[in-house]
């Protein structure tokens, strides 16, 4: 992320992860700022031309609720996984985001670890 809409993004993002336990920020060989659960993916964030843009983990039921609202699309090449990414064209929620991110998380993340957030909420 280069950009500073770029940075900004990641920057919140961090905000919400950062509470999580386990959570680890690496760059993929793609250059995407991704996050991770024990190794699992859970949010995947890019930047083309300038462009930030912000993918996260998501069921399939909810990913179908999600992409009847204009702030959604299906995540091209993972969004058959249920995958869903905010329209580079919209101006993001991020207080549906951070719910969105977290449920992302408890998704990837081993029961241990769920039961630990979900007791501390």
């Amino acid at each position: 992320m280069k950009s500073k809409q770029g940075l900004d993004m990641l920057e919140r993002v961090r905000g919400i992860c950062r509470p999580l336990p386990e959570v680890e920020e690496i760059v993929d060989g793609f250059g995407h700022n991704v996050m991770k659960v024990r190794g699992k993916t859970f949010v995947m964030m890019g930047e083309n031309e300038g462009v930030p843009s912000l993918s996260f983990k998501s069921t399939k039921e909810e990913q179908f609720l999600l992409l009847q609202q204009e702030s959604y699309v299906k995540t091209p090449y993972i969004g058959q996984h249920g995958w869903v990414s905010v329209d580079k064209s919209s101006v993001p929620d991020w207080d549906e985001l951070a719910v969105l991110i977290k449920e992302a998380y408890l998704l990837a993340a081993p029961k241990r670890l769920v039961k630990q957030v979900i007791e501390g909420a």
